[in-house]
């Protein structure tokens, strides 16, 4: 898990890497159970996330996942970007938004979405 799910150092920023990249649905739910932990053991309003959905799999008990990790982890992310989350059903991502509470940014590179998460 930790070659998908850890953390680097960008700018001199720690931001958490989600590599969900091509990963299956069944997959997807182990990653998803194993970034809850990780980011529960973090401190309230300091995890900066990236996400990177391209070509993962994301089926309706996925995005279930996907909605509970998003508001159980709402405390203690700061912020968070997607990449590669453009085939993800439009009324998921909506879902996502409503029942988490949280701003869903995405972007078309990984450079654009960590130079945001950085900036102040």
């Amino acid at each position: 898990m930790d070659d998908r799910i850890h953390f680097i150092e960008h700018k001199g920023k720690r931001v958490l890497v989600l590599d969900f990249s091509h990963a299956t649905a069944s997959q997807m739910q182990l990653l998803l159970a194993y970034v809850r932990i990780i980011v529960g053991k973090e401190s309230p309003n300091s995890v900066l996330i990236l996400a990177n959905y391209e070509g993962a799999e994301v089926d309706h008990e996925v995005a279930m996942k996907i909605k509970e990790v998003l508001a159980l982890d709402r405390p203690f992310v700061k912020k968070a970007a997607w990449v590669g989350a453009d085939r993800i059903p439009h009324a998921f991502m909506e879902n996502f938004h409503t029942f988490s509470q949280r701003e869903i940014v995405t972007f078309k590179t990984r450079e654009e979405a960590l130079d945001w998460l950085v900036g102040e």
